[in-house]
């Protein structure tokens, strides 16, 4: 009886309009506070913050005028050398002798003056007309300015902006940081594995490069330094204590133009 007393008198008023209603604990309005003020702090941050990003790309260091691979004219047996590896050489030099099966002796001579990178003939060795000889690297004088050929994705090169700023990374001096560098001109247009190896004058590094797509050339002029032994400026200052050579692998990352987050938002 006790319990149907107390049912009796829950029916009879209902409503408990005697007793105070809590709305919400002390909380649980300060969890809404600091929710509403991270909200508003990140729409500012939005619309009036900036984020940086970067591009990062696959190049190497070279001359601005490339490469090129000399070929035989002939066929027959190299019979001698006049140069080597790393001897610069003027326009018109020889750079071997071949014997044809008729006896006559023909010279392979340099197409335009720059540096022996790669010598693929013998003394001895059987030439076929049209087979690759030796790659020269064109290049007028051991003191012309290095430069590094990025290859970006085709998607991308087009937020790629004229000057601006380059992070390099010299796999052999990293302990040196990183070599700077400003995008001296982006390609109007992708360019193929051939394209690519007839600049670089080496098929192997043209399908490295090219590897998933075309690739559109970024040319990066190498911020010079009066007081390094590269001579070029590094982010740790002095640099590695040599100079560096062409045709060095050098990933690069291109410092783009800072974003709003909301216009990731924006279609």
């Amino acid at each position: 009886m006790q319990f149907r007393q107390k049912a009796l008198s829950k029916l009879q008023s209902p409503e408990e309009l005697d007793l105070p209603v809590r709305l919400a604990r002390p909380q649980g309005l300060l969890a809404l506070a600091v929710t509403l003020v991270v909200m508003a702090a990140a729409g500012v941050w939005a619309v009036t913050g900036s984020v940086p990003s970067t591009l990062k790309a696959s190049g190497i260091l070279t001359y601005a005028q490339g490469s090129y691979v000399l070929q035989t004219p002939v066929t027959g047996q190299v019979t001698g050398l006049h140069v080597q590896e790393g001897q610069r050489v003027a326009t018109g030099a020889p750079l071997l002798d071949i014997r044809t099966q008729q006896g006559d002796r023909v010279v392979v001579r340099a197409i335009d003056a720059g540096r022996i990178t790669a010598l693929v003939a013998r003394i001895g060795s059987v030439v076929t007309t049209g087979s690759d000889v030796a790659t020269v690297e064109k290049t007028g004088s051991a003191h012309d300015p290095l430069l590094a050929m990025l290859y970006v994705p085709a998607n991308s090169a087009g937020n790629v902006p004229v000057g601006a700023a380059v992070d390099l990374t010299v796999p052999q001096a990293q302990q040196y940081g990183v070599l700077r560098g400003t995008v001296k001109a982006v390609g109007r247009g992708a360019q193929t594995r051939r394209q690519v190896a007839d600049f670089l004058g080496d098929g192997e590094l043209a399908a490295q490069f090219t590897q998933g797509g075309a690739r559109v050339p970024v040319l990066v002029k190498l911020t010079a330094s009066a007081s390094t032994k590269s001579g070029y400026a590094w982010s740790t200052g002095d640099g590695p204590p040599y100079a560096l050579p062409s045709m060095t692998l050098t990933p690069g990352a291109v410092h783009l133009a800072e974003q709003r987050p909301i216009d990731w938002l924006l279609p």
